[in-house]
């Protein structure tokens, strides 16, 4: 009886310790409301975060014997996973390397958590940043990147890849994987036809991610046929949606025309019915859409619309200013009928985007920001596209979709990223404002939690403050 009484003393002594034992957190975010970006529900929770990930989520933290390390009172607030801009350029050359850095603190303060890096000629800068990153020895936003674009030989932009034959493209592919990158990004001035759906066909047999411009000389259909996973802008979906698009192609293949001369002859053919036919193709296959509507904007209006008082301009590097003036001239420059030709395609696009989405086609929320693209402004420019796609009557929370959430999935990261959920990277932005009833509610940011790092509004102000050029 004595071994049992001390048994039994033994065990209620090591239950009530374990009562006593708190759980130990990180992070605790309380009382926010959550949103879920696959169905719009909004539930007020909490979470608790460490190592960053989310470790919980409840709505009874003060019914749990819990510490933190840090807590956020999110009461009235609402929580989104991070935004992710999915078309961003790190460019310019070696003078331009503390440039493109400073842009890092931009993305974080406009509560970008993760960008794709589209293409550039950085690629050993923008390796170490994701590695420091990563390590929490900077401050930034996880990058994903294609590193140097594929091209022809003597591509428009330095640092590309350049291939004709067969040999070409396994040798680019084989240097891409070393790196390794994240995704194969294809550009269109000098590739060949016959080399660009090589290039994605060696890519699609390697399990490689592609996305890229489309050379003019290769249909659509093609594309997708050779397994292309991203369509970068949407003047290769508009083509896809002519009832003359065999024609025009061969027109282009025999240099009877060029690029924007097929722009007129491609909108004015456009045919519903195609469009649907290739809109179902696109979604059964998976291939995601980037229509960069915001910058198209921008572009279309330089010749009309003063941007010398940008409240952003003061965090551009003059440097970096200077790689804008060759898209302003050529706006000023040119004819009239050549300007009112680019507004119509901006509000074709719209049009376009609004009937892909319908269509249940992924679309990718992307600025295009980085050197030569004038006034479009690395972090802001990513809400400023999702306000353009609400304008072309996205709702709001499809248009939310479009950034973290399908930027997820088609960077095969969904196990990672994309919605706030159990075991997933604790990255995350805390909003005033409801962004499903307004979508500029996103700019209203109070706290961005990215991994185990927390910043306040006045630590994102400060990190605008530290970019700031003289």
């Amino acid at each position: 009886m004595r071994i049992v009484y001390i048994t039994l003393f033994l065990f209620f002594i090591n239950n009530s310790c374990s009562t006593d034992k708190k759980l130990q957190f990180d992070i605790l975010i309380k009382n926010g409301n959550i949103i879920d970006l696959e169905t719009g529900a909004i539930k007020m929770q909490d979470i608790f975060i460490s190592d960053g990930r989310i470790k919980k989520i409840s709505s009874d933290y003060l019914q749990l014997n819990i510490e933190a390390k840090e807590t956020i009172d999110a009461t009235g607030k609402y929580i989104l996973p991070g935004f992710w801009d999915n078309h961003t350029h790190f460019r310019g050359g070696d003078s331009l390397i503390e440039a493109n850095k400073n842009f890092l603190n931009l993305f974080i303060a406009n509560g970008i958590t993760t960008v794709r890096d589209a293409g550039g000629d950085l690629t050993t800068a923008v390796l170490k940043w994701k590695d420091q990153i990563a390590t929490g020895k900077l401050i930034g936003p996880t990058i994903f990147t294609s590193g140097p674009k594929i091209d022809g030989p003597n591509g428009t932009w330095a640092g590309s890849l350049e291939v004709e034959t067969e040999v070409d493209i396994r040798k680019a592919l084989d240097s891409l994987q070393s790196i390794p990158t994240d995704f194969i990004k294809l550009y269109d001035s000098k590739i060949s036809g016959e080399a660009y759906l090589k290039t994605i066909a060696e890519a699609e047999n390697r399990n490689l991610i592609t996305s890229g411009h489309m050379p003019f000389t290769v249909e659509l259909d093609d594309a997708i046929g050779s397994g292309i996973d991203a369509i970068e802008h949407l003047y290769y979906i508009m083509k896809g949606c002519s009832s003359e698009e065999t024609e025009i192609t061969q027109q282009l293949i025999a240099k009877k025309i060029g690029f924007w001369d097929a722009m007129p002859a491609l909108m004015s053919t456009y045919q519903d019915s195609t469009a649907e036919a290739t809109f179902a193709n696109l979604k059964e296959n998976n291939v995601y859409v980037v229509p960069t509507l915001y910058i198209g904007k921008v572009l279309s209006y330089l010749d009309e619309v003063d941007h010398s008082q940008d409240a952003y301009l003061k965090y551009i590097n003059p440097q970096f200013k200077k790689t804008y003036e060759g898209r302003i001239q050529r706006a000023l420059k040119a004819s009239e009928k050549a300007r009112q030709d680019r507004k119509e395609l901006d509000t074709f696009f719209g049009r376009l985007s609004k009937a892909l989405n319908d269509a249940g086609v992924g679309l990718l929320a992307g600025s295009d920001s980085g050197a030569y693209n004038s006034y479009t402004y690395p972090g802001m420019s990513l809400h400023k596209e999702l306000g353009e796609m609400v304008n072309i009557g996205l709702t709001p929370l499809q248009a939310l979709r479009t950034s973290s959430y399908n930027g997820a999935k088609f960077l095969d990261k969904k196990a990672d990223y994309g919605s706030i959920t159990v075991g997933k990277v604790s990255d995350l932005v805390v909003l005033d404002a409801n962004p499903l009833e307004n979508i500029e509610h996103t700019q209203k940011i109070n706290t961005v939690i990215k991994g185990s790092l927390t910043f306040s509004k006045e630590q994102l102000e400060a990190l605008l403050e530290a970019v700031v050029q003289n």
